[in-house]
């Protein structure tokens, strides 16, 4: 339970700018301390936990920061939390579309133009944040939790583990050294392994310990001293690690914070809840949540591990919208878990991400015969929406959200639940994005999916508040022959341009120390087929995908120097249509030109005002962002 809330700072947002009928804002930072009991059934799950000191009272103490955003007057009296990701604050680059002003501007907002587009300012959400991993980076505002060390009766836990370092992507080839993730037990060489491998499949070579060394407890560097790692190559590395910090924590700290904030006008010290409209009444209607990515992911462990229900058998989040998750869950509560990590066909592939159950709705196991499913059933599951985009069919197996394992039949989905598509998108689609050329042989997708997510999240605020039923789920399906295998997919032949003939493989795993392939035990994802253009004909198609001026894709294969031919981590790529027939037919293009299919720039607009009105009428995006869809289309064929 949570046991102190102290706020250490409480000041005026934008200068006390005010956001129409919720008026202005106040930002709170702060620290919660909390304890967990060990024996109590909702804990039980926590790994180690019974290994971390006691305090007098038999209880395991953690602290973590906070962060709130606060109408003055109360607003709407609406909670919205968002799992912060990788320390970083996601709400006001993806949904606000506010731009960074500078290193860590948008983790400690406090300007005007921190709040973008003043999307949940106005509607008067209090805005709150807090640490859950403890090695979240800490740099720029960043926020963590402080939790305790597992111990083995007092000595050091010592376990042999694995790291997998890939410069360029997942570690900054600025950096000399590869960083651990956790401290190694001892310098000696003789007890550690590094290989290197170009592609995810082939076997590691082994670097002799000559040619490596520690730098230092938390990193090792190449012999001799300055060679670099090169881009894009696999290095894994065993070595003895000590020291695991109890990460599951980080659930227990989520569920305690927000529950003290909805049910309790004080904490055990008498000090006043934040967010209480009184001494007397919290005042809270309705809690939300948000996660993207990594923290998506979060939410979807959350609620399989039941901490959806606090201690005292209240509900915690009303509603969850969670946005690129994938089927996944997080690398967290298990000794030595490491929740940076993200598979990919390439990067951190065998490492946990994404077990049973997937979906919420159930599914039979082929290889085990056990039924499984996200909901619990206890009555403390929330309502969901779950948006995923192209990239997450191709890298992230999200397909196995909506069918059976062996991708054969399309489930029912429950009623609690809506599953959207966002089609035509990449992984970290979001405003701002240009279609520059990074490590893809394409220049990347710059599709921002957020108008949506934004409609999304109103609708479940509705559906919490009001009862009023969401949009029916959109999503590619086996039924209408949209959700398809990669040698199905019909993509048109563009020049110069190889559609990816295999997708990210989905496989039980049991060992992410000693990980050995199981190609008896690999669940049947598909991806969704695309119209004669390369443009996905399922999901949410927002108007640069209905009315389209290029091809847009969720995928993007590596060029040289990293695995040409692999998929290039979680970009998608830009395709754009050619201006003129002539420049079309000199190119042997076979998606029409530009000027073939808008006879002007009138009829362009023409089909943009329809195709974002449709979206409207279905609730799927917000009357004032169809009107800037309608802006943009007028200044841009």
């Amino acid at each position: 339970m949570l046991t102190r809330l102290q706020i250490d700072r409480t000041e005026p947002f934008a200068e006390g700018a005010s956001f129409g009928e919720a008026g202005a804002y106040v930002r709170l930072m702060g620290t919660a301390y909390g304890e967990l009991d060990p024996h109590h059934t909702l804990n039980a799950c926590i790994a180690d936990l019974e290994k971390a000191p006691h305090n007098a009272h038999g209880r395991v103490e953690y602290e973590m920061d906070v962060y709130i955003l606060q109408p003055a007057d109360g607003g709407s009296r609406t909670l919205l939390y968002e799992v912060n990701n990788r320390g970083r604050k996601m709400l006001l680059p993806v949904l606000h579309e506010a731009q960074e002003t500078s290193p860590g501007a948008l983790n400690d907002p406090a300007t005007l133009a921190d709040a973008g587009n003043g999307f949940g300012f106005q509607r008067g959400y209090t805005m709150v944040w807090s640490g859950w991993d403890p090695d979240a980076p800490r740099a720029n505002h960043g926020m963590g939790i402080r939790v305790p060390v597992a111990t083995e009766q007092g000595a050091p836990i010592v376990r042999t583990i694995r790291d997998e370092f890939i410069f360029g992507t997942r570690v900054p080839t600025t950096r000399t050294t590869a960083p651990l993730s956790y401290e190694a037990a001892t310098p000696d060489q003789s007890q550690a392994r590094l290989t290197v491998r170009a592609r995810e499949a082939d076997e590691g070579t082994e670097i002799p310990p000559e040619h490596w060394a520690y730098a230092d407890s938390r990193s090792i560097q190449l012999l001799p001293e300055g060679t670099g790692f090169e881009p894009g190559l696999i290095y894994d590395f065993w070595y003895p690690a000590t020291n695991p910090k109890i990460l599951g924590i980080g659930f227990a700290a989520t569920r305690d914070l927000v529950s003290f904030l909805r049910y309790q006008t004080h904490d055990s010290e008498g000090t006043p809840n934040p967010v209480a409209l009184s001494d007397a009444e919290v005042g809270i209607r309705a809690v939300l949540a948000f996660g993207n990515s990594q923290s998506g992911r979060y939410l979807r462990h959350h609620t399989s591990l039941g901490f959806n229900q606090d201690e005292h058998q209240r509900k915690v989040f009303d509603g969850v919208l969670t946005n690129v998750a994938g089927i996944g869950k997080v690398f967290t509560n298990t000794p030595f878990g490491q929740p940076y990590r993200t598979g990919t066909q390439h990067e951190d592939h065998a490492f946990p991400e994404n077990w049973l159950p997937f979906a919420h709705a159930p599914q039979t196991d082929p290889y085990t015969g056990r039924t499984h499913a996200l909901l619990r059933g206890d009555g403390f599951d929330p309502l969901i929406i779950e948006v995923n985009t192209s990239t997450e069919y191709w890298q992230k197996g999200a397909s196995l959200l909506h069918t059976d394992l062996e991708g054969q039949r399309d489930l029912t989905l429950p009623g609690t639940v809506r599953l959207f598509l966002m089609a035509g998108t990449q992984h970290g689609g979001r405003a701002g994005l240009t279609p520059v050329q990074g490590s893809g042989y394409h220049p990347r997708n710059p599709h921002n999916p957020t108008p949506a997510l934004r409609a999304l999240l109103v609708a479940l605020e509705q559906w919490v508040v009001d009862g009023v039923v969401p949009p029916a789920s959109r999503i590619p399906t086996l039924a209408n022959g949209a959700l398809v295998s990669p040698d199905a997919l019909a993509f048109p032949a563009i020049p110069h341009v190889q559609a990816p003939n295999q997708m990210n493989v989905i496989a039980a795993r049991d060992d992410w120390v000693h990980p050995e392939p199981n190609p008896d035990a690999v669940y049947a994802a598909r991806i969704p087929q695309v119209d004669a253009d390369g443009n996905e004909t399922a999901g949410i198609r927002l108007p640069p995908i209905a009315v389209p001026v290029a091809t847009y894709t969720g995928w993007n294969l590596y060029k040289a120097p990293y695995p040409e031919g692999e998929l290039c981590d979680r970009e998608g790529s830009y395709l754009p249509f050619a201006a003129s027939r002539a420049e079309r037919e000199a190119a042997g293009d076979p998606r029409l030109s530009l000027e073939e299919r808008y006879v002007n720039q009138a009829a362009y607009v023409k089909q943009v005002e329809e195709a974002a009105q449709a979206l409207v009428d279905a609730r799927l995006l917000l009357p004032e962002d169809a009107a800037r869809y309608i802006d943009e289309a007028n200044g841009q064929v």
